[in-house]
């Protein structure tokens, strides 16, 4: 972890501070300026989340990825910053219907800062949300104008998890899966059993190849706006922002890299989404 080059990436001129105020900056800079991204999966490419592999593609080669990637860079960044951390895994409940009982697909980060745990997430493909202290009824508002909360729902070891994150906003400042505006709505759930990285090689692999998933049947890229979210799911752009919402379809492979370039700053190259099955 070269912590100059990343800061630089995400546009922090400064070392932040070991603090909740220091952390939220870095996790909100990292959401803003590296998108969610799953092309490398439809690319037919593996996804590797060791230090060196993720630091190279998000950072040197300003790619995007999806939540072990970003999270595993995340967390390099904390530990040089002198944060401790570890991961957990998540079971996403968005876009689930009531009866199902997902995998746990999604790394998310329990950081202790001043003795305190709070859940730090930069792999999430939603909302611009700062870290929160681990409390029952924790609340954090986004930019987008959706409300966020943790609610303490289980025991550590069950299925549905001990703890979990609900958001309720704009359905549309969201990739597609969101439900009304005005309802709370399950984002994902986790416990804090300590996770190996065995079990982050095992659920990213699952994540990547498991057929007629949404990671593997769906071009995705997403990233938070200073005001808003925007999403692309294969050919269809969505821009939220000012209480606005702002839609259109891709034309051709020059528009789809232009795009992921300049709204979700993700540089690939047209040559490679020439080569994407969305236009293979």
């Amino acid at each position: 972890m070269d912590l100059s080059r990343y800061l630089a990436r995400i546009g922090i001129s400064h070392r932040p501070t070991a603090t909740p105020e220091g952390v939220a900056a870095v996790q909100s800079a990292h959401r803003l300026a590296i998108g969610f991204e799953n092309l490398d999966v439809m690319l037919g490419r593996p996804i590797r989340i060791d230090g060196p592999a993720v630091f190279a593609k998000l950072v040197e080669r300003e790619r995007g990825g999806y939540c072990f990637e970003h999270n595993r860079l995340f967390s390099d960044a904390l530990a040089q910053l002198g944060v401790e951390n570890r991961p957990l895994l998540a079971r996403v409940w968005l876009g689930q219907p009531e009866d199902a009982m997902p995998p746990r697909t999604h790394t998310c980060l329990l950081a202790r800062l001043n003795g305190v745990p709070w859940l730090a997430d930069a792999g999430f493909g939603g909302s611009d949300l700062a870290p929160l202290p681990l409390r029952d009824g924790a609340e954090g508002r986004t930019a987008d104008g959706a409300r966020h909360r943790l609610r303490r729902i289980g025991e550590r070891g069950s299925l549905r998890g001990e703890w979990l994150l609900e958001r309720a906003g704009p359905a549309a400042a969201t990739d597609g899966r969101a439900a009304g505006d005005g309802d709370w709505q399950a984002q994902y759930s986790f416990d804090l059993g300590e996770v190996a990285p065995g079990d982050l090689e095992q659920a990213s692999h699952w994540t990547s190849t498991r057929p007629e998933t949404r990671f593997t049947s769906l071009h995705v890229a997403s990233i938070p706006l200073p005001g808003g979210f925007a999403s692309m799911v294969d050919r269809e752009l969505t821009v939220h922002g000012g209480g606005k919402t702002q839609r259109r379809t891709i034309d051709d492979a020059a528009d789809y890299a232009r795009t992921l370039r300049e709204v979700f700053r993700i540089a690939l190259a047209e040559e490679e989404v020439r080569s994407l099955p969305l236009f293979g």
